[in-house]
């Protein structure tokens, strides 16, 4: 008891609105004063190499970055708070925890997680607050997904087997090119790519990030087409393997562009921020290249956004029994049973499995995340209408130094659906 007073002792309220103990604010959090906390949690272009700069750019990134607009809906979608909602624990080794304890070592800048479309719990650190839109990173790659499916549906794309390069000509003689926009939703080009997060020559990641944002290469689009037409080999055929590669999603935010006639940031407003009901604005990062939305990374939204939007997946792509997201689609991109065999769950990976831009638990219940490199996350359970949403600055991009924040924040949504009716159960 004594512990819990003490760590409620240094939140502040969020706003008049909020609940005692729902949503919650806290000026610091882990290892603040590295986080930056002495400057008031500064921005700065190098937020990926600087941490005292990325909680501050991580929920700004419009200081720092061009940005496209993308404006709320006219009808936002209610979240209202959970009247008595259930305490949430979770298992830690031999211990129970709390979302208290979750946090004080967890170097999150919000969570929230709903039920049955109600807010149960809602907290901020390093005095992050509701209003500020945090970077998605790859959980961008999931929106751009489901506009893929949108725009297939409306006819703007005719199949999903159709090559690359009957929207996008200009790198037809790239392996890119001819590889069909199915087998780029599953990562599954074949193509060779070195997704490193190491930032330096070797990491192909950051040579294509050089290539969309370097100050050279500003309003040169051809510098885009002529770094794709190199491209020329694969490594195995396409739709036999899956490999992570960011690539492939800024290619599809591409195509989407060029078969619809609008960019991403209208068609995030026009297809799923209007229609949705989202309550803020959000913004779409821009590369200096060719102005094209930064599909694989580049979305910035409220905390509270991207749970409409987790509540949207959570009821099938539905809102008010309107369709919004094609069913089929969404099920080809969440569910374990509709995906080939190399991408099924522990087949894929050695324990998520890939659908459309999307990673799929090994859980008997269909279960799915959205995930950012440095500890972005959205998890969803439909049939027990189940969401979590996490925005971090954790020091390393995915486990590759260090998993420890991923075992706990994976721990912590078991716990979640144990807490409030959920399945959990592996195969």
């Amino acid at each position: 008891m004594l512990k819990r007073l003490a760590f409620l002792v240094l939140f502040i309220g969020a706003a008049a609105y909020a609940g005692p103990e729902q949503v919650l604010r806290n000026p610091s959090g882990p290892d603040a004063q590295r986080m930056g906390q002495a400057k008031s949690y500064p921005t700065c272009v190098e937020a990926l190499t600087k941490m005292e700069c990325r909680v501050g750019t991580w929920s700004a990134q419009d200081q720092v970055s061009r940005t496209g607009l993308v404006l709320p809906s006219a009808r936002p979608m209610p979240l209202p708070l959970m009247k008595n909602p259930p305490e949430i624990t979770f298992r830690s080794g031999l211990s129970s925890k709390t979302v208290d304890d979750y946090l004080q070592e967890t170097k999150a800048t919000g969570l929230i997680v709903l039920k049955d479309g109600q807010i149960v719990l809602e907290r901020y650190q390093y005095d992050r607050s509701p209003e500020m839109r945090f970077r998605s990173f790859s959980m961008a790659k999931t929106f751009t997904a489901m506009l893929v499916g949108i725009a297939h549906q409306k006819g703007f794309i005719k199949s999903l087997d159709d090559r690359v390069s009957d929207y996008w000509p200009q790198i037809g003689r790239s392996v890119y090119g001819q590889t069909s926009i199915r087998n780029l939703l599953r990562m599954g080009s074949g193509a060779p790519f070195r997704e490193l997060y190491t930032w330096t020559p070797d990491d192909d990641i950051w040579v294509w990030g050089r290539v969309l944002h370097a100050a050279e290469n500003r309003s040169q689009p051809e510098k885009v087409d002529d770094y794709l037409n190199s491209k020329t080999q694969r490594e195995i055929e396409q739709g036999a393997r899956f490999k992570y590669a960011t690539i492939e999603t800024e290619i599809l935010g591409r195509v989407l562009a060029r078969a619809t006639g609008r960019t991403v940031s209208q068609l995030t407003q026009e297809w799923l921020w209007g229609p949705m009901g989202a309550e803020s604005e959000a913004r779409w990062v821009l590369a200096s290249t060719d102005s094209a939305e930064s599909t694989g990374g580049g979305f910035n939204a409220t905390l509270r956004d991207y749970a409409r939007f987790g509540v949207l997946l959570a009821n099938d792509g539905q809102r008010d029994g309107s369709p919004i997201i094609p069913i089929d689609f969404l099920l080809d991109a969440t569910d374990a049973n509709r995906v080939p065999m190399a991408f099924k769950p522990k087949m894929a990976t050695s324990f998520y499995g890939y659908g459309y831009q999307t990673w799929i638990f090994p859980m008997k219940e269909r279960t799915f995340a959205l995930q950012g490199i440095h500890g972005q996350v959205i998890f969803v359970q439909p049939a027990s209408k189940i969401v979590m949403i996490q925005t971090s600055a954790f020091d390393y991009a995915s486990g590759r130094q260090d998993n420890a924040p991923w075992q706990r924040m994976t721990a912590l949504w078991r716990g979640v659906l144990q807490s409030l009716g959920g399945n959990a159960t592996e195969y």
